[in-house]
């Protein structure tokens, strides 16, 4: 199959990484997996029989009938992920569901957002979700604050899970080579998550804080008419300097007053 470019396809096809890929996932027997882009089903041989359910989305429609063939079990749904309605196609019953994938580097973003609203409605139950990124955007989601990694979507994200860096994939990896290093990382459901409302709220105040990290929150953040300092928010800080636990206070702060 030739990869195609508006999927943002890169096909893995190296043994040693996908080795390394399942032995960091550990999957039992009970385990269900979920596996966003198959692709042309490289990851999915290597931990297809290794668990009794296993659960693909894949959008290249070519490919489709060329995983059907291959893999008898797979319960395998043709559609955008982004679109796509994973409660409905996984339901809430039976253990938690080990999430992994390749993901395409033009949806990374989108994606794990819509993954994380997805883990605080409680509508599926993630025990992990592992998967390989562009290695700029794997950065992103492990970075601290003050660090130029940190971001928006770094507080999202962290703000459900915790996250580990497992480790780096060259571009030789891959067929067609990206551009770019790729990297494996791991995310795990906090015990205590937001709920779907105050991550919606989270999402708007990091926005904002963001879309002008190179002003001081006072001036970031003058919409939202609060006292940073009563909150023990230094007013002249900027976005790239607050943790995750200071974003949720300010966010608190922001819904209360509504």
């Amino acid at each position: 199959m030739r990869p195609r470019k508006r999927f943002g396809q890169h096909f893995l096809h190296d043994a040693s990484v996908l080795g390394d890929f399942e032995r960091c996932l550990g999957l039992r027997t009970e385990d269900p997996v979920v596996e966003i882009g198959p692709g042309e089903g490289a990851l999915t041989e290597v931990l297809y029989d290794s668990v009794k359910r296993y659960v693909a989305i894949e959008i290249d429609r070519d490919l489709v009938p060329f995983l059907r063939a291959r893999f008898d079990r797979l319960e395998l749904h043709e559609g955008d992920i982004l679109k796509f309605d994973l409660a409905d196609a996984l339901g809430d019953e039976g253990p938690a569901w080990r999430v992994v994938g390749n993901l395409p580097y033009n949806i990374s973003s989108p994606l794990l957002e819509k993954l994380m609203f997805m883990l605080v409605s409680g509508t599926v139950q993630v025990k992990d979700m592992q998967f390989m990124l562009q290695r700029e955007m794997a950065q992103r989601l492990y970075a601290h604050p003050s660090t130029k990694a940190w971001g928006r979507l770094s507080v999202l994200v962290q703000a459900v899970c915790e996250v580990d860096e497992l480790f780096d994939v060259s571009p030789d990896a891959f067929r067609p080579p990206p551009k770019v290093w790729s990297s494996v990382i791991r995310l795990r459901p906090r015990a205590k998550m937001p709920t779907a409302e105050q991550l919606s709220q989270l999402q708007q105040v990091v926005r904002v804080a963001f879309s002008a990290r190179r002003k001081t929150l006072s001036n970031a953040l003058k919409s939202l008419e609060l006292d940073l300092a009563e909150l023990g928010i230094e007013p002249s800080r900027r976005a790239d300097d607050l943790s995750v636990a200071e974003y949720q206070a300010i966010s608190t702060a922001a819904q209360t007053k509504k």
